[in-house]
């Protein structure tokens, strides 16, 4: 098994590198979607945090995530408040499910946005999805909705590019088109099943 770390910021458009890995073979382990799952109504991570931000889980259990962001990405202590409780949850999860592929000889892919600022040891390669910093607001802005000063402090409230691509073994450069990115992300898939098998 080859196990890399793909990262990227927000509006990087990781995810569809992600996916597109995916229907390439590999095994897609998805912290973004593990975080979701951890914080379903009447879970033990809603409950702590509703305890550490009242007002942001509702009478049914569900958390407001829309509250929750405004509360959280403004303030960096905030944030590590709520790092302190998703974090080690997430981390237990991702274990067991990549622990489920191995000695299977696969690439399995660890999707997470925060590979940078939480680095492991447990990788073999660090994936980097890379845009400029103002084409990823553009993104955020016309693609999702958001408002510019939203996207520009959720943007700063992560590792910086420069810190990203230093850290990189590929770099992915998704300034270009759909179509130029399938070509980079197949040259990638062919890097990492190299890597794979010089591996075995």
């Amino acid at each position: 098994m080859l196990l890399a770390g793909l990262t990227g910021g927000i509006g990087s458009g990781k995810s569809t590198v992600a996916r597109m890995l995916a229907d390439r073979g590999a095994a897609v382990v998805d912290a973004d979607a593990v975080a979701r799952e951890l914080q379903q109504a009447g879970s033990e991570a809603v409950a702590a945090i509703g305890r550490e931000f009242p007002g942001t889980v509702g009478s049914d259990g569900v958390l407001d995530r829309a509250r929750l962001a405004s509360i959280v990405f403004p303030d960096p202590a905030a944030l590590g408040r709520l790092n302190a409780i998703m974090l080690p949850r997430i981390a237990d999860e991702l274990a067991r499910r990549i622990d489920g592929h191995r000695g299977a000889g696969r690439v399995v892919v660890l999707d997470s946005p925060l590979l940078v600022e939480h680095p492991r040891s447990d990788l073999d390669v660090l994936v980097v999805v890379d845009v400029p910093v103002e084409e990823a607001v553009d993104r955020l802005v016309h693609e999702r909705g958001m408002s510019r000063a939203d996207a520009e402090a959720r943007i700063a409230r992560q590792a910086t590019r420069e810190q990203r691509r230093s850290a990189a073994d590929w770099i992915v450069d998704n300034a270009g088109s759909l179509e130029e990115l399938v070509g980079k992300v197949d040259d990638l898939w062919e890097w990492l099943l190299a890597r794979r098998d010089g591996a075995a």
